[in-house]
């Protein structure tokens, strides 16, 4: 398909072309890449061959250090240039093939690639859209009868996060320090985090805005998703504990966000889209579209403790578990008027499946502690919540025809907290 070779086992494969954003050694400058293969193929060198009607006179947007002004230019522009850039790395295309200068000149090792945030990320939204994770945390905290909140199946539940402390995959994460109260009956305590998690999510980033005051309506919102990368949103769960009364989440989640660099456009995935959960209450109708629109993303989390340097997976999930889908959690969050800005960050909150090796989030997989993983046949060696250098790495790809599509790794090692007093 490609005069690239790429292995069937590849993220980056001829039908995948993400979007990131990187460095070199010898070059600080931050550049718009694509991933194919092993190679990143510098837009920059080859900006001038996207001469079609719509990217002709826009062609400086991929000699930008971020992706926001392409993102801005909507899905026509985002199209065009992907169907270039298909021609343009295919087999029989001469442009670049033949062309061994400009080759050289355009095409890097991708392990040589400092990677950095795709987009200048103005606001980063975080839903609560997995039933599952929902479900068991509900259970956990106000049992069986009360586990989902009245609210849930009648609207995407989110809160406003920070995008300061949005971070690429490799960054070290500072454990956070905080007001807790570990024992109910006693007044809180401040320190370092004793139970800080992960959580396995997706995230997209949405292209053109909207006006405020001027809501997307759900038939459009496919128009303003530019793309996807996975998203682990630590957390401290014990400072959430004490905080989260009454307006949700605050410092226990503001402390790190980490995302995969490359960014999947949404074109890409549509092979692999699925009709999503049938939603029982009917939602309302400006949250409701009859066209699929979830996906076939097979998730996973590793874990690879202080204590050994083997990795091990805990755990195995897929996107199409999700109840609330991308078009609805952007229509809900512009219903008021909210004005979305291109490089705004969407997550979908904790992907959890039905099986304690599908769960997204250690809280679930030890449910609530109670459940150790256990890294040894003695049970000495075990993790509840995580531990200083511990490392998450999260992964996931869409299987095709001897092909895949996927996003690269999302890891973070955690480092000790601060000496605060």
């Amino acid at each position: 398909m490609s005069f690239i070779q790429v292995e069937s086992t590849s993220d980056f494969s001829y039908h995948n072309l993400p979007y990131g954003v990187f460095s070199t050694s010898d070059n600080a400058n931050h550049r718009i890449g694509v991933a194919i293969g092993d190679f990143v193929l510098d837009l920059s060198k080859v900006a001038h061959l996207f001469d079609g009607p719509l990217m002709k006179n826009n062609q400086h947007v991929l000699q930008q250090t971020t992706l926001n002004q392409f993102m801005s230019l909507g899905h026509l522009v985002w199209k065009e240039a992907r169907l270039r850039l298909k021609e343009l790395l295919s087999e029989d295309c001469p442009i670049l093939r033949d062309n061994s200068e400009l080759r050289q000149q355009a095409f890097l090792e991708r392990s040589k690639c400092i990677m950095h945030l795709p987009a200048q990320i103005g606001d980063y939204t975080d839903f609560y859209s997995s039933r599952q994770h929902a479900t068991n945390v509900g259970i956990m905290f106000r049992g069986k009868e009360n586990a989902l909140m009245p609210n849930w199946l009648h609207l995407p539940v989110g809160y406003h996060g920070r995008a300061s402390s949005v971070v690429i995959s490799g960054t070290p994460v500072r454990r956070p320090v905080g007001q807790m109260q570990p024992d109910d009956t006693k007044p809180p305590v401040f320190g370092p985090c004793k139970l800080l998690d992960f959580e396995l999510e997706m995230a997209f980033f949405v292209g053109p805005g909207n006006e405020l005051g001027q809501p997307i309506p759900i038939e459009k919102a496919h128009e303003h998703i530019f793309g996807m990368v996975i998203m682990n949103d630590w957390s401290a769960r014990d400072i959430q504990k004490w905080e989260y009364v009454p307006l949700g989440p605050f410092t226990a989640k503001n402390f790190a966000t980490t995302i995969s660099p490359w960014v999947v456009p949404m074109e890409a995935l549509m092979p692999f889209v699925l009709k999503g959960e049938e939603q029982n209450p009917k939602p309302f109708s400006y949250l409701q579209h009859d066209d699929p629109y979830t996906f076939d993303v097979n998730l996973e989390v590793n874990l690879k403790i202080s204590e050994l340097q083997e990795e091990r997976t805990i755990s195995r999930s897929n996107f199409k578990y999700m109840y609330w889908t991308p078009k609805q959690q952007l229509a809900h969050h512009t219903i008021t008027g909210c004005n979305a800005r291109p490089g705004d960050l969407l997550a979908s909150g904790t992907i959890s499946g039905e099986t304690k090796d599908s769960y997204g989030s250690l809280l679930e997989i030890t449910w609530r502690g109670k459940e150790p993983i256990l890294f040894d046949s003695e049970g000495k060696v075990k993790r509840v919540f995580l531990q200083d250098g511990d490392t998450i790495t999260m992964k996931g790809f869409c299987q095709g025809n001897g092909y895949r599509v996927g996003f690269g790794e999302c890891s973070g090692t955690v480092l000790p907290a601060l000496n605060i007093n």
